[in-house]
């Protein structure tokens, strides 16, 4: 700063201003100033800035596993909206462990971060407990939390549950199975919750031995396929709560002979970008990433304006993404004349269920 300072013909607090747009500095003393940092190469001491003002504009950001495309879109949305603001992104890979996650919580602490973004493991998650003990920002991502006090974002995960069956009931199918993620995780169960009480609403019902605990992971859906037949050989439909899952078991069905939609339709909950490149197109429920990253990023910029906890959550609304994955079942098809309808990639939101009784 005093290289800068000499060359520019100023004083080390002028060039202070410049740089941290603290107090006005007119428009030729600013060009001076920033003609002297371009030759110089200056780069101002973020660590030491951070320590004077107490802020480094950096934003913790914690997910439970990196290489995870659900999470990754997190991350990226997240990052772009961050850097908008001007505040770069710390980010941890938790495994999927309570443990690394209460580790990498109490680091973000102790660098005094601006704000946590986290997407919780589970509900053995002790993130929440950790944050509410310090003055820290924070916004829960993705994995909600029951309390009223804990600033939140999530999507609509009961109506993703709502959309997933009412598009089944729709399209004819009443012997239907799902796989849920770990159920530990409470949208797996608010996903789940949507899912059957909507089928009981029409009429159908779905035993417990077709509901199977998984997750998320693209090789569980592929191991999971015999055990799902030999419960249920007459299945015409499955609902995964995830694309990775969902995209598994398209897999196992081909091993075992059975054609994707004509024999068994599948959807997910995500719609990662594999959903474009398999063959058939997987139809699934679009994930909001974009729009929930945006709303945590301001939420979290709001709490530190205010100086204050915002006790808020927001919920994000859904919608349904049909694609090739899904068709009525076999003994319908030849009657609904509808195939070349739902070759067609469309976007919508079901607005209600076709009663049906068993």
């Amino acid at each position: 700063m005093k290289d800068v300072a000499t060359i520019a013909g100023v004083s080390v607090s002028t060039v202070s201003r410049v740089i941290n747009n603290t107090l006005p500095v007119d428009a030729r003393t600013r060009e001076l100033v920033e003609r002297a940092i371009r030759k110089v190469s200056y780069r101002p001491n973020l660590l030491a800035s951070g320590l004077r003002s107490k802020s480094g504009n950096l934003i913790g950001l914690a997910v439970p596993e990196i290489a995870h495309q659900s999470f990754d879109n997190f991350i990226k949305h997240t990052e772009e909206f961050a850097r908008a603001n001007k505040y770069g992104l710390i980010l941890g890979d938790i495994h999927n462990d309570p443990d690394g996650e209460a580790d990498f919580i109490d680091q973000l602490i102790r660098r005094n971060v601006d704000g946590i973004i986290f997407i919780r493991v589970s509900d053995e998650s002790r993130a929440l407990e950790m944050l509410n003990r310090t003055t820290i920002p924070y916004v829960v991502l993705d994995r909600g939390v029951s309390t009223a006090t804990a600033p939140t974002v999530v999507m609509d995960n009961y109506q993703a549950g709502r959309l997933a069956a009412e598009h089944l009931i729709a399209l004819g199918h009443r012997n239907v199975a799902c796989v849920t993620g770990p159920l530990n995780v409470s949208l797996c169960r608010d996903r789940l919750d949507g899912f059957t009480q909507t089928l009981s609403a029409a009429g159908l019902r779905i035993l417990r031995s077709d509901i199977h605990e998984s997750d998320f992971q693209f090789d569980s859906g592929v191991e999971l396929v015999p055990g799902i037949l030999e419960r249920n050989p007459s299945l015409t439909a499955v609902w995964a709560q995830n694309d990775l899952m969902a995209i598994g078991i398209m897999a196992g069905l081909r091993d075992h002979g059975l054609d994707v939609p004509g024999d068994v339709s599948v959807l997910g909950v995500d719609d990662i970008s594999a959903c474009r490149m398999l063959r058939p197109q997987l139809t699934t429920v679009k994930q909001p990433f974009r729009e929930m990253s945006r709303a945590a990023v301001d939420l979290l910029l709001r709490e530190s304006a205010l100086g204050e906890r915002i006790s808020e959550k927001i919920v994000i609304p859904t919608e349904l993404v049909i694609r090739q994955s899904t068709a009525p079942p076999r003994d319908l098809q030849g009657a609904c004349e509808q195939g070349s309808r739902f070759s067609e990639t469309r976007h919508i939101v079901v607005e209600h269920a076709v009663e049906r009784s068993r």
